[in-house]
């Protein structure tokens, strides 16, 4: 009798397992829809850019429904959390700091980091160069960070919600530069009409230290199969080819890096 109840309850505990496993047929993916040419929201309110092309190439890939989710930067981690979607991929870079509260994939991208300002600035990038400049930044990002943490008591460090904002500041005189990935701020800054007013400025930076490991999908701790899946789907859109469909659409260079 001990026997039988043994047996039925590693039966019944191994289909418990089973039945908790999680059926992926669908994955909602978060995007921020304010950060070309990574996304961006179109005028009829759609989700667009080469994070919007990478999550349907991926979703091809695994044979799952894809649902994009537009959510506000500062919501992302806490959303994701609190189960409105299943997965950000919205340029965000691996950090340490973000690791203890949320898993990531393997990077799907790789940018420099630059300042961008008006041409003619001569702004000189030492700390004591800097001081009392005031440079925006995206809110809670890793180049919020950087600054806050390397220029404390010298920078003036201006956040926004979306670098549109800041763009507009830096257009209008409010701030002298912005810092981002090189790429947004190329498409956001350089290439926009009045392009030819500013240029890179100041050092590139790169150091996982401060800007983490490159971009990844973040997902939550408890989901490890759909980390795994989405590593798989990565690797295999990078062998087929359609990565580099999807890339060059967007940059003119290999933006998964090294």
């Amino acid at each position: 009798m001990k026997k039988w109840l043994l047996a039925a309850t590693l039966a019944a505990t191994a289909l418990s397992g089973f039945a908790q496993a999680k059926d992926w047929k669908q994955i909602r993916f978060a995007v921020e829809g304010a950060y070309p040419p990574f996304n961006k929201t179109e005028s009829d309110g759609t989700l667009s850019g080469f994070d919007v092309d990478i999550a349907h190439a991926l979703c091809k890939e695994m044979e799952v429904k894809c649902v994009l989710v537009a959510q506000d930067w500062d919501g992302m981690i806490p959303s994701l959390l609190a189960r409105k979607y299943d997965a950000i991929v919205s340029g965000m870079s691996i950090t340490e700091e973000r690791k203890k509260k949320i898993d990531f994939t393997n990077k799907y991208a790789l940018v420099p980091n630059k300042f961008v300002a008006k041409k003619g600035a001569h702004l000189d990038f030492s700390k004591d160069g800097l001081k009392g400049v005031k440079i925006g930044v995206q809110r809670a990002t890793t180049h919020d960070k950087y600054l806050t943490e390397n220029y404390a008591g010298e920078v003036e460090v201006v956040r926004y919600g979306s670098f549109d904002e800041a763009y507009l500041d830096l257009a209008n005189g409010r701030i002298s530069a912005v810092l981002g990935d090189a790429t947004a701020l190329e498409e956001g800054v350089l290439n926009s009409a009045d392009g030819d007013k500013y240029e890179f400025v100041g050092p590139t930076m790169t150091d996982p230290k401060w800007f983490g490991e490159g971009f990844g999908i973040a997902t939550r701790k408890q989901d490890k199969d759909l980390t795994e899946m989405l590593n798989k789907a990565i690797l295999a859109i990078r062998a087929d080819g359609t990565y580099k469909k999807v890339q060059d659409k967007y940059f003119k260079f290999d933006v998964y890096g090294e």
